[in-house]
């Protein structure tokens, strides 16, 4: 059980403006070590962003931009298993390192929102939050505060590790698969005419960083027609990025993945693209 739990706050609506950080590092499931630090994100704070998390133009005076807290995040987290209490965090930090053109550090992610709901039938559809989750389970925090959401997040973690006897490469798997385990429905859409890839024909392959049927959603609405299966209608394969990830490493791809290859030795012209391409595609 060892992972680092990370969360951001920011200063707007603009997830690059990053103004406090919280790491909590676990190690054997127990906290080890923490860091925390505001930062100044060179941008303006909206009130709606103060009203939640208290810090203002005022509290960041003096603090270090982004770029210069970024090898502290990095001596942490590079190399470890990284979990978030959602995805915004996650699109934070990778924003901020565009705005900041800082090289991203290798990881793997966990969202411990998806290990809740398949942990507790009870959030399977709401209350997933994390203050209701660590309100249920008794875990005193100051929510809203980096450190405190990160050290929370880790301890819910560990909680949904020991409840369910799985380890956290089980859950990496896990998290991505359906609530129900059984549950594997094809996912298929119709493409919006008027969108502004009518005619593209999409499957989806591998562990995406949302349910597949929003990513559906996404693309119908951009004119794609989705699909279940690889066929001779396909013209895009959207891969995981993860996967597309361990796919370099010599994994073994998945029979959608080997039959638009296949498909496409025979000429039909079909797109491979890993799922971040596909989301700025669709304008995400």
């Amino acid at each position: 059980m060892d992972f680092v739990a990370l969360d951001f706050e920011t200063a707007n609506a603009d997830l690059s403006s990053i103004c406090q950080v919280g790491m909590a590092v676990f190690r054997g499931g127990e906290l080890t070590d923490s860091f925390s630090s505001l930062v100044d994100p060179d941008d303006y704070f909206d009130p709606i962003n103060v009203s939640i998390h208290g810090i203002t133009e005022a509290t960041v005076r003096g603090a270090p931009r982004f770029a210069n807290l970024y090898p502290e995040i990095c001596s942490r987290a590079q190399g470890a298993v990284v979990v978030c209490h959602s995805l915004f965090d996650r699109a934070a930090l990778h924003r901020a390192t565009e705005r900041h053109r800082l090289d991203r550090f290798d990881c793997e992610w966990l969202d411990t929102m998806r290990v809740v709901r398949r942990t507790w039938p009870q959030y399977a559809r709401s209350g997933y939050g994390l203050g209701n989750v660590a309100r249920d389970f008794g875990i005193a925090f100051t929510h809203h505060d980096a450190s405190e959401d990160a050290r929370a997040t880790g301890l819910i973690l560990v909680r949904a590790i020991r409840e369910t006897g799985m380890d956290l490469p089980s859950w990496l798997v896990r998290a991505f698969q359906p609530l129900s385990p059984d549950t594997n429905a094809r996912i298929e859409r119709d493409g919006d005419p008027d969108g502004v890839m009518a005619g593209e024909v999409a499957v989806f392959t591998g562990a995406l960083s949302m349910p597949r049927r929003e990513a559906a959603d996404l693309a119908a609405r951009a004119g794609i027609t989705v699909d279940g299966g690889v066929t001779k209608e396909t013209t895009l394969l959207v891969v995981g990025d993860q996967d597309v990830t361990r796919l370099a490493e010599g994994q073994t791809k998945s029979g959608k993945h080997i039959k638009a290859e296949t498909l496409i030795a025979k000429g039909q012209p079909i797109r491979i693209l890993r799922e971040t391409d596909f989301l700025r595609l669709v304008h995400v």
